[in-house]
């Protein structure tokens, strides 16, 4: 992770613009490594249709699914037919329209007994899948992971005062109380699980983003502030939620 790593700021137009320039982005990302590639998701209004727009020509011939790992920043702890399970979503945008392999599917298993159950759980799924216990910055676990803000800063479930914003060991926290709705119990990736990735790309629209965002780049550590990548960090928001501060670079 890069303490003081900067940040890329794009901005585009509109939400149309955005949902395209990620597309590009992500399907550059996965479509480059010859290898096994792995996506970490998120949850969220504005991603959906980038999945949406990913399920269709001309991604969806372009990108060999069978080799890319689908995995997850954050869920909540309800079933993955419940209408918030960020797993569910991704399932009925994206991963059902295209041919990726069921073992390729890494939901977070929100179906344990406990938040913190379904975390460690996942944490051992990820360190099967990666080969080892430590993470390497040298050797990302993602290819690309996707973020998201929150109107109070929070991204995956790294909520405001949470204690899971300072774990240094742990890959995935369990949530009992959400800080931001739905009031759910959830679990999480930590901050150095999501820096192991070869690109960070946060997706954020529309103006009800625009007062966090100001207080983001005024320098106010929230949480989403202080996320970090082994490798590139950009933000991709549209016009609305930019505040005149961000200026693409």
């Amino acid at each position: 992770m890069k303490p003081d790593q900067a940040r890329e700021i794009v901005v585009v137009e509109d939400l149309p613009a955005l949902i395209e320039a990620a597309a590009q982005r992500i399907a550059a990302c996965v479509t480059k490594n010859a290898g096994r590639g792995a996506i970490c998701l998120t949850g969220g209004a504005t991603p959906e249709p980038v999945y949406r727009r990913l399920a269709a020509e001309p991604y969806r011939s372009a990108i060999a699914w069978d080799r890319v790992h689908f995995f997850w920043g954050d869920d909540r702890f309800v079933p993955s037919d419940d209408a918030r399970s960020n797993a569910g979503m991704a399932r009925r945008a994206l991963l059902d329209r295209v041919a990726v392999p069921p073992g390729n599917i890494h939901p977070i298993p929100t179906n344990a007994a406990t938040p913190q159950q379904a975390a460690r759980l996942y944490e051992d799924e990820m360190k099967r899948f990666y080969g080892a216990d430590r993470l390497d910055p040298s050797r990302p676990l993602f290819d690309i992971v996707l973020l998201g803000l929150g109107a109070d800063g929070h991204t995956a479930s790294l909520f405001p005062g949470a204690a899971a914003l300072e774990e240094r060991s742990a890959w995935a926290a369990g949530i009992d109380r959400a800080g931001f709705e739905p009031f759910v119990p959830r679990v999480t990736l930590t901050f150095a699980t999501l820096a192991s990735t070869r690109d960070m790309l946060f997706l954020i629209s529309g103006a009800g983003k625009r007062e966090v965002l100001t207080r983001i780049f005024c320098g106010e550590q929230l949480p989403a502030a202080r996320a970090r990548s082994n490798g590139s960090l950009a933000w991709l928001m549209d016009r609305a939620a930019a505040p005149p501060e961000a200026k693409s670079r």
